[in-house]
């Protein structure tokens, strides 16, 4: 069907019946009252507005104050004269950086053992800094800087959203209608987040102002010892007995957001599935699993880190590495069916053709399901699961509604390509090679008793002194994930690639566009907010390469 061209709506009432098709086929369409709705800025957009404008306005209030009474401000202000001098400092840093980068090139070593006594003139630095370094002003710092870079991104993917317009690159192939309706539930999920995101961020920086952390801990410690008559010296139980206590104060502190999102915007939207009940009893299973498979791992974590010494770090990482190891073989196998119900799917034409699929690739395929996702939500998926030749494929009911055998087939050898190109192996390297780096770094700091002393704590304990460390380790954390979000953005086109060989590329892109549509996955994303957040590319970057001549469309 042949859309009208997108016009911009003349004002008078009166004249609405005799005017040119806005949005839709006439004045008063769906179409319409969805663009509408869409391009609505709302009490929220005003409050983003406000302070972006009282931000900019404070910095230039601040410029003309430095440059006004530049002389004056530390004695107005002596709090703030380390930050005075330091801004006083930049201009000669920044005529003075050539003589750096010579002074560097000139100290560099040239043998093995000027190499040996950098490094260990380095860390000796690097502990003194760790002596005193204010941790809770960095943390504060740290957070705060984090929160406000992602807010600015979530503001920026926000704008995109209001838009009703859609690129050309996407006109010919997704609807107005769905465009809007993607942008809309879009549009729902950010208010949600940027909510949720401010509470999180202020809740946070109350507990870092006041101390709530080692509070918590000191009444779990003393209560432990009330009822039990286990002292300071059973670290390990009152670590666990904390371990349940946060789980269950962050749930709480949580499940009203979680509760919205479930019953209203995913509701709203026509994805939710879920009854009150079955919300209530998946969040008691949950609870109860984290107790009972949590409780032991930090258990055996915190055993490891006190029995090992300064090196626990490679010990740390082996343990969790098992574990991690463990949960993929148990997690699909155990605990997924205490949540859903798998079957195996039925005889006929869509199983016929991946196990055919199966077959073609040499994939030791032993178990192909159809799980009923659509018990709880309108989403779909299809992944692949298993260890050397025990092999699973499972397919959700409702990725089954939503496509046709050949789409379905399609998506299935996408996955088979992760599965061809070694990418769940590459991935599981990658998630190692970051747990080292953070067991590494927090064997750094474990030990430094002014990392705690700056929290309120007189006690040293491990799992606190791993909550502290997270604070610090954000900005660090953040570069990471990004870094494994472009490792697999970079596997996901390499897996299209592969199913674009077998000779899936239509039905694969059909595909694509169709999830896109069923799962009002955002059309028009923001490129920076995507490129930091999003695990899998853009659809329209994922069809163009699709679509690039350059691949070869199959190979037998």
């Amino acid at each position: 069907m042949t859309e009208a061209t997108y016009q911009t709506p003349t004002k008078p009432k009166a004249a609405a019946a005799a005017m040119a098709p806005k949005f839709g086929d006439d004045p008063n369409s769906a179409v319409d009252a969805q663009a509408a709705l869409v391009m609505r800025k709302g009490f929220l957009d005003d409050v983003i507005d406000g302070i972006q404008m009282g931000l900019i306005a404070i910095v230039l209030i601040s410029l003309i104050l430095v440059a006004v009474f530049s002389d004056s401000l530390p004695v107005l202000y002596p709090a703030l004269k380390p930050l005075y001098a330091f801004i006083g400092s930049i201009p000669s840093m920044l005529t003075r950086l050539p003589e750096y980068v010579l002074m560097i090139k000139d100290n560099l070593p040239t043998t093995t053992d000027e190499a040996l006594l950098l490094m260990k003139e380095s860390c000796h630095q690097f502990d003194q800094l760790l002596n005193s370094l204010p941790y809770k002003e960095c943390v504060l710092v740290f957070s705060w800087a984090i929160y406000l870079w992602e807010a600015k991104l979530d503001i920026r993917q926000r704008d995109r959203l209001h838009e009703v317009r859609r690129p050309a690159t996407i006109a010919s192939f997704i609807p107005r209608q769905a465009y809007l309706e993607a942008n809309a539930y879009g549009l729902d999920k950010s208010s949600l987040s940027l909510v949720k995101n401010a509470f999180t961020q202020i809740q946070t920086t109350v507990i870092i102002l006041y101390d709530l952390t080692p509070w918590l801990w000191y009444a779990v410690v003393d209560a432990v010892e009330d009822f039990t008559g286990y002292g300071p010296e059973y670290e390990i139980t009152h670590s666990i007995v904390y371990f349940i206590a946060v789980t269950l104060i962050s749930t709480a502190l949580s499940l009203p957001f979680d509760l919205y999102s479930t019953f209203i915007v995913e509701k709203k939207h026509g994805f939710n599935k879920q009854t009150i009940g079955l919300y209530v009893t998946d969040m008691i299973k949950t609870l109860l699993l984290t107790a009972f498979l949590g409780g032991p791992i930090v258990a055996a974590f915190l055993w490891v880190i006190i029995k090992t010494g300064s090196q626990f770090y490679f010990y740390a990482w082996a343990l969790m590495a098992a574990v991690q190891l463990l949960a993929i073989v148990i997690y699909p196998t155990f605990i997924q069916p205490l949540f859903n119900k798998f079957d195996p799917l039925p005889e006929g034409e869509l199983r016929n053709e991946i196990e055919a699929l199966a077959s073609r690739l040499n994939f030791p395929l032993k178990k192909l399901y159809v799980v009923d996702g659509s018990k709880r939500s309108g989403h779909s998926n299809a992944y692949v699961f298993g260890f050397l030749k025990s092999k699973r494929i499972v397919i959700y009911d409702t990725l089954i509604n939503q496509c046709s055998t050949e789409e379905i087939v399609a998506i299935v050898g996408h996955e088979l390509g992760h599965w061809k190109k070694n990418h769940i192996l590459r991935m599981l390297t990658a998630v190692q090679i970051q747990t080292f780096v953070i067991f590494y770094a927090f064997s750094r700091f474990v030990g430094e008793r002014r990392m705690y002393t700056s929290f309120g704590m007189d006690t040293m304990p491990v799992l606190v002194g791993l909550i502290f460390f997270q604070y610090l380790y954000q900005p660090l954390d953040s570069l990471l994930s990004f870094a494994t979000n472009v490792l697999s953005r970079a596997h996901e086109f390499d897996a299209d690639a592969f199913s674009k060989k077998l000779g899936f590329s239509k039905p694969l892109a059909s595909a694509l566009v169709k999830l896109q549509i069923e799962n009002k996955g955002i059309m028009n994303p923001d490129p920076l907010y995507s490129a930091y957040h999003y695990s899998h590319p853009p659809l329209v970057e994922r069809l163009n390469a699709i679509n690039d001549p350059d691949v070869a469309p199959k190979t037998e």
